[in-house]
């Protein structure tokens, strides 16, 4: 996105600093593993003792339906009391935690983190293992591609809080004004780009100017791994048939002028959602509220349809985006934590999560007929959950990320992002580069990477 793009080095320094600093503590998380699980009745005791004890917890989330479930958590149990705390998105709140960590002072007792960050912060030992406090009872609670994602070394490392299974949301009016089918492939989508564009130079099926979330997402759909990671040995490989296939697929639309450049999460990108200009987006599951709010101009207009796919009748897709609710191995109070954390995202908070528009990671609710039968107005009175709720159950299993991933995906605007700007390289010679700059760095922080 094009926050990426305004990372400054100093932010890169930081993030640096992360990964180095976690892997001096590596180790220092160890104490539950090989923890046997307790029984479901002894968890659900323990919670409730802890929870009647009580005692203060510091969270650190940036949802803003967060404060109403604390509101409600500390009312059915009123000897707890929640400080929480936004201190940020994304790399702003892993800089602040990570720097809590290495002063080893104002580490709170739980923080949200997106999939792709639990790796940097699990092998360092900054997550404590939830197996002990019941967490492995959760298995089959969750999405498989949510629940896959706080598996780390071995332990839970998290709570799915929500998820992003990705799907097509299309613009149906400007499809049907140019005579456009669905796409149900990507070799479809390439000739409706076309399609569309020829019709109208000022519209686009989709904007792109070089987001590694969505390279990564598209990849992972695409059946490609670049990333193998066991501990501190890492591969990096981006010429497996997967990336290659997606970056011989989007190279065409590069070349041919067939995404719109308006950076992303910009006011003038809602304007082209609102108008037509931008036709589509593929991406996760969280997006319908973000399409309501930014683009009200065009309700009506859109739908959601499966992800397209690279083979004929596959129903194969990704993950982009979503985070778990982790508890910090340097609290005090781990048992309480988790019981917070429990009841944020397995119990009354998943409603509030719901009825605020967030996609959700537990299996109830997403196959619920409540959700499934939902018309959204917006959509033409489309039951889009059921599009997205499907994308959730067809998630390619096997994907990892890499654990500096934070730091990979702020050098891709200069390695791979270059394909999207400069004619005279490739996104297949831009993934290379961006191959050698991460197996480079991580090599330098104590990894031991192989291409």
């Amino acid at each position: 996105m094009n926050t990426i793009r305004r990372r400054t080095l100093a932010r890169s320094a930081a993030l640096a600093g992360i990964v180095s600093l976690g892997l001096t503590a590596c180790g220092s998380g160890d104490a539950g593993s090989g923890t046997e699980a307790p029984s479901s009745a002894d968890a659900e005791q323990s919670m409730e003792a802890a929870l009647e004890k009580g005692g203060e917890l510091t969270a650190w989330a940036w949802d803003p339906n967060m404060q109403e479930i604390v509101d409600s958590f500390e009312e059915e149990y009123p000897n707890v009391t929640v400080n929480l705390s936004n201190v940020g998105t994304g790399t702003d709140e892993y800089t602040s935690l990570q720097n809590a960590i290495a002063a080893g002072d104002g580490i709170p007792d739980v923080a949200v983190l997106e999939y792709y960050a639990l790796p940097q912060f699990a092998l360092g030992g900054a997550l404590a293992d939830l197996t002990p406090y019941g967490a492995a009872d959760l298995d089959g609670t969750f999405s498989p591609g949510t629940w896959e994602s706080v598996q780390q070394g071995g332990k839970i490392v998290g709570l799915p809080q929500n998820s992003g299974p990705m799907a097509m949301f299309y613009n149906k009016a400007v499809f049907d004004a140019h005579g456009i089918e669905v796409p149900t492939t990507w070799d479809e989508y390439y000739e409706a780009a076309k399609t569309l564009h020829e019709a109208d130079p000022n519209a686009y099926i989709t904007s792109d100017n070089g987001d590694p979330g969505f390279v990564e997402s598209m990849i992972w759909q695409a059946g490609g791994r670049p990333y193998s990671v066991d501990g501190t040995d890492v591969s990096i490989d981006f010429s497996d048939e997967g990336s290659q296939k997606f970056a011989t697929q989007w190279q065409k639309m590069i070349d041919e002028g067939l995404l719109s450049s308006v950076n992303g999460w910009t006011d003038e990108w809602f304007q082209g959602l609102g108008d037509g200009t931008i036709a589509s987006l593929v991406t996760g599951a969280w997006m319908p509220t973000n399409l309501e709010s930014g683009a009200a101009a065009a309700s009506g207009d859109w739908r959601v349809a499966p992800m397209p796919q690279w083979e004929d009748g596959e129903s194969v897709t990704s993950e982009n985006g979503g985070g778990a609710m982790s508890v910090m191995e340097a609290s005090e109070n781990k048992e309480l934590a988790y019981a917070f954390a429990h009841y944020v995202e397995v119990g009354p908070g998943t409603q509030v999560h719901l009825d605020k528009g967030n996609f959700p990671a537990t299996l109830a609710e997403l196959n619920s007929d409540e959700f499934l039968n939902k018309e959204v107005e917006y959509f033409g009175g489309q039951k889009i959950n059921e599009v997205l709720s499907q994308s959730a159950t067809d998630v390619a299993p096997g994907w990892q990320f890499l654990p500096y991933q934070p730091y990979a995906n702020s050098i891709f605007p200069d390695t791979a992002g270059k394909a999207y700007i400069d004619a005279s390289t490739t996104l297949a010679d831009g993934l290379q580069s961006w191959q050698d700059a991460s197996v480079k760095y991580g090599n330098q922080q104590g990894f031991s990477v192989n291409k």
